[in-house]
């Protein structure tokens, strides 16, 4: 084994180190949002929706600190847009 990467193969970027890592780029029903974890605060993200009306997003922060997994992430992602008023781009009130 030489230790490089495999084709077609790609690094879970979840993984322990991901936390201050680059951001991941994650599109849920094709909605294209940018995921950091926030330096210094383990379990915390800050979701920047990019594809969306407005600079707008949100922040989510794990009690017990630990990562989330890209399917909690897509979770996460889900929960906010259906919370979305279609006629404003903003959270409904």
């Amino acid at each position: 084994m030489s230790g490089e990467p495999e084709p077609g193969l790609q690094p879970d970027p979840l993984r322990p180190g991901h936390e201050q890592g680059d951001p991941l780029m994650v599109t849920v029903d094709g909605q294209d949002f940018r995921v950091q974890a926030r330096p210094g605060a383990a379990g915390t993200y800050d979701f920047d929706w990019l594809s969306g009306p407005h600079d707008y997003g949100f922040g989510l922060s794990r009690s017990d600190g630990s990562m989330m997994s890209r399917a909690e992430m897509e979770a996460a992602i889900r929960e906010f847009l259906a919370e979305i008023d279609p006629a404003t781009g903003y959270l409904a009130e």
